[in-house]
């Protein structure tokens, strides 16, 4: 799809102040999502994601620009239901055959209705939407304008990677596959959190080229929360098989 033309001049140093702001407010965002209260666990990231849209918006960011315009939805949605038919269907042979279903093995998705509630209602509200809003909507919007395509695919995805450390934190611990190779203790939890920065960056990568391809922020959400909330179901699943 077309972006629009990467800025000079003054516009070039407000857009990079525009970055700088957003990538402030994600940090920010981040630390008080995983290092406060739980209801601010809860809140943080979808109430920061409608503060930069607007934010953005009054700083004169086009809908287009934030992958919310409506005359990209068709485009997208056809990307979206490939996504998570492609998703749905790897991930549930993953969690079925015996050699791969350790992976899926989440403990938090042990029950269906936890997996089902994290699926369906915290996934797609408290994930999904508002962190492709952030990142593939107001990060890609901002980014696009001060560097460019190159831009957007490294810095983007870079830092969607390392927003993923502090939700990685015991990433091993609590998964059977992934403790199995790596171990539980602390050279296990640094190996983990590492290849979950390198998984996401990939994603987010993805997840861009998605954005850019289709025009519209559709395609990328259904892709994440394919991603996230059929590996919840897929990890009840696998839970089930084995008990």
């Amino acid at each position: 799809m077309e972006e629009p033309p990467v800025v000079s001049g003054v516009r070039a140093i407000r857009a990079w102040v525009d970055v700088a702001i957003v990538v402030v407010v994600l940090v920010a965002t981040n630390l008080v999502a995983h290092f406060t209260t739980v209801w601010a666990s809860i809140a943080a990231v979808p109430v920061a994601a409608v503060v930069l849209l607007g934010m953005m918006r009054a700083r004169g960011m086009a809908w287009s620009e934030l992958g919310l315009s409506p005359r990209h939805w068709k485009r997208s949605t056809v990307y979206a239901l490939a996504c998570v038919i492609t998703v749905a269907t790897v991930v549930v042979v993953g969690a079925v055959l015996p050699v791969t279903r350790e992976f899926f093995m989440v403990d938090r998705y042990a029950t269906v209705s936890g997996a089902l509630i994290a699926a369906m209602v915290v996934i797609p509200l408290q994930t999904a939407i508002p962190e492709e809003l952030a990142f593939r909507g107001v990060l890609h919007g901002t980014l696009s304008r001060a560097s460019g395509v190159r831009g957007v695919f490294v810095f983007g995805s870079m830092l969607f990677g390392l927003w993923h450390v502090a939700s990685s934190l015991g990433l091993t611990a609590g998964n059977e596959g992934l403790s199995a190779i790596f171990g539980s203790g602390v050279l296990g939890q640094v190996l983990g959190i590492a290849g979950a920065v390198v998984a996401t960056a990939a994603a987010g990568a993805v997840f861009t080229w998605l954005r850019r391809r289709s025009g519209s922020l559709l395609a990328p959400i259904a892709l994440h929360w394919s991603l996230n909330g059929a590996g919840a179901l897929a990890a009840a699943l696998a839970w089930h098989l084995v008990a």
